[in-house]
């Protein structure tokens, strides 16, 4: 079968990377890379229309937890209905955001939510992931970590 992804070209990723996300400005989050999943999807909470077609909401970036919440205006490229991997439908904004995955920047649809129940504050799809990666599931962090104190920082510690 041939494949639309040139392999000596693509960039190996693991089942779940460190990623930033420029435009909001999300410097690091913890994304689990999700292949079954079409779009990605951000966790998002205080989720408000604006006027001209635009979104303002904010997104707390470490898993478990609400601290350094950041908040970010977006205008509204889609709305689709997503049908979450409980089996639940739900209407779902969806953005453009800029995704630096292993070096490299992708735009990505993304859709909001509250994912303050899952394990990842983002999930990054198969539309960010056929712009040039192969995904390794065996592996982890293909692309680098984050620093150690935002890694800390993430599972709710800080340096002292």
């Amino acid at each position: 079968m041939p494949s639309n992804i040139d392999t000596a070209a693509s960039r190996t990723v693991g089942w779940r990377e460190w990623v930033s996300l420029p435009g909001i400005p999300v410097p690091w989050i913890k994304v689990k890379v999700d292949t079954g999943a079409r779009s990605s999807s951000l966790h998002a909470f205080d989720i408000e229309e604006l006027p001209g077609d635009r979104v303002r909401f904010q997104v707390h970036p470490w898993q478990d937890s609400d601290r350094d919440a950041v908040t970010a205006e977006c205008a509204v490229h889609d709305r689709r209905v997503v049908r979450s991997s409980s089996g639940h439908t739900e209407e779902r904004i969806v953005v453009l955001l800029d995704l630096v995955l292993g070096g490299r920047t992708v735009l990505a649809e993304t859709t909001l939510t509250n994912r303050d129940q899952m394990g990842f504050r983002m999930l990054v799809g198969r539309e960010a992931l056929r712009q040039g990666f192969v995904v390794d599931p065996a592996r982890s962090f293909l692309g680098g970590r984050a620093p150690r104190e935002v890694r800390r920082r993430n599972r709710g510690r800080e340096l002292g």
